[in-house]
């Protein structure tokens, strides 16, 4: 017997389910916020040295702002005033329109910064002054959130495989609710950047156990809608994002303004059910029964509740030992199980390059940061609407390769269309990439089998995080060639479509329970 069976007598998509979805969407919304957050508390404000000291006397401060700035700090070649170097005096030729500057000495800011509050009332980078030769560190505050990220879902995945979902779920949101929270009251940066780390490492754990958790609760006919709703969560909260990052301009009320949401998750989460089939997988059959049992009576199939029996539970693993512990080397044990963790691997890498390298070029329209981040997030929402008719009409296969082959057509494209048009072919391209990223989740949850499924996930989500950590870096390379990065972003999404190619069906087939049924399976793992 398979589970799909007892889920299919029961209502696969019911009441139940429904409630899982709920509670699931709300913890879910911070993810995003927390994931974009650095664009906005490390951005970096309009700067230049603090001219204060310069003051020579009465005629320095007759002069307007204006004629102080002008006399104190150099311009660069494009005719900007310089952020990170000042005259050691006031050179007061400069009111003459005089030019000839360049025997005039100039050193870096050694009293500090101003910033521009205009937009930000406050960032990390105008708090601890991440700016000129300090700026490395600012940079450094994204990828250190990610890497905590990728190490986190190393560990989670490991873990509510051992210890079950729903108190892994609580632990994530505990956690990352509790050093969340306290990173935005940091008095250092190093200690900002500590918390930060563990931010990541924690709240990944909610996105790593919660897809997995909807999906083995539903039948088979409604994993696709189970996978665009939860990525629906995620453009969701980046849509409110913008507007919660408009409201708080100061980094420190920002980051506890999106954390806040973990509150209501950790409350609702008590009617938060463990999976019955990790239950079943790990012969707590009790548990399970009590759970499959709940789920037929808020279902209104409560005249099906008898043949919820621990007996026919029994049946549905018979061959691999209850009792035995599994880890993410048994992703590679094994001949079809170690080739598909490569290939899934190598395609979650991919995907996570080609959309994070288009969603942190946020200043890539001349536009406002916020009216960016809002259109980046829009665009999400026909994209994925559009994969939830796609996955059945043509496959999870063919949306995952067809959406990541258009990723790469845009970001080809952008290398040689004339900049008035790379506003509308990086919409469709950051669209491309976010229905690749709804697709891999949900594809992937199918492929592995629910003994490991967890760990399956973990490894896939931290290949990702590797992903998006490389991904400032090859942003970088356009010092190198100013092309060079769509180059690189494009050969990674031409890659992935490549990879996803290679990959097994499973549209309206019953997800594997065990690392048996891969080995045996028919389908070209």
């Amino acid at each position: 017997m398979r589970f799909e069976h007892v889920l299919a007598d029961i209502d696969g998509f019911g009441r139940f389910q429904i409630m899982i979805l709920t509670i699931s969407f709300i913890g879910r919304f911070t993810l995003p916020c927390h994931f974009l957050l650095n664009n906005f508390i490390a951005a970096v404000p309009s700067h230049h040295c603090n001219i204060n000291l310069l003051d020579d006397g009465p005629t320095f401060w007759n002069l307007s702002h204006a004629e102080r700035l002008r006399v104190s700090i150099p311009a660069e070649e494009d005719g900007s005033q310089s952020s990170c170097r000042m005259f050691t005096e006031p050179q007061y030729q400069l009111l003459n329109n005089s030019s000839n500057v360049t025997d005039v000495p100039s050193v870096l800011c050694w009293n500090g910064w101003v910033y521009d509050n205009t937009t930000f009332k406050s960032t990390v980078t105008s708090q601890w002054d991440l700016v000129c030769n300090n700026r490395g560190q600012n940079k450094a505050t994204a990828t250190i959130f990610f890497m905590g990220v990728m190490l986190g879902a190393l560990t989670f995945g490991s873990l509510s495989d051992k210890f079950g979902r729903r108190i892994m779920l609580l632990v994530s949101y505990v956690s990352g609710l509790l050093f969340a929270i306290s990173s935005a009251f940091s008095s250092s940066y190093v200690t900002f950047a500590v918390l930060r780390f563990f931010t990541g490492f924690c709240i990944v754990g909610i996105v790593i156990v919660s897809a997995v958790l909807n999906v083995e609760w539903v039948d088979i006919e409604h994993r696709k809608l189970v996978g665009v709703i939860d990525s629906l969560s995620w453009t969701f909260g980046s849509t409110v994002f913008v507007a919660i990052a408009y409201l708080a301009t100061d980094w420190r009320w920002l980051t506890v303004s999106v954390t806040f949401p973990l509150i209501l998750a950790i409350i609702t989460w008590r009617w938060m059910p463990e999976s019955a089939r990790w239950l079943i997988a790990n012969g707590k059959l009790e548990q399970a029964q009590m759970y499959l049992t709940k789920c037929a009576k808020m279902n209104q199939r409560e005249d099906l509740i008898h043949t919820l029996q621990t007996e026919s539970l029994s049946t549905i693993v018979v061959t691999d030992r209850k009792d035995r512990t599994y880890s993410y080397l048994d992703l590679i044990r094994t001949p079809k199980m170690r080739n598909l963790a490569l290939r899934t691997g190598v395609v979650w890498f991919c995907v996570a390059t080609a959309f994070y390298g288009i969603s942190f070029n946020i200043t890539g329209f001349g536009l406002n940061i916020y009216l960016t981040q809002f259109i980046y997030a829009l665009i999400e929402f026909p994209a994925k609407i559009l994969v939830y008719y796609l996955l059945d009409k043509i496959g999870r296969r063919c949306t995952e390769v067809g959406s990541l082959l258009l990723v790469a057509v845009c970001l080809g494209i952008n290398i040689v269309v004339p900049k008035v048009l790379r506003t509308v072919v990086a919409i469709i391209g950051k669209g491309s990439s976010a229905a690749s990223f709804a697709t891999v989740v949900l594809y992937s949850s199918e492929l592995y089998p629910t003994v490991i499924r967890q760990n399956g996930m973990g490894y896939n989500s931290s290949m990702a995080r590797i992903g998006v950590a490389v991904t400032p870096l090859i942003l970088l390379l356009d010092d190198v060639w100013k092309v060079l990065p769509q180059m690189v972003l494009c050969f990674a999404a031409l890659l992935g479509g490549l990879v996803a190619r290679t990959l097994p069906e499973t549209h309206m087939r019953c997800l594997p329970e065990t690392i048996e049924d891969v080995e045996k399976s028919k389908l070209l793992y």
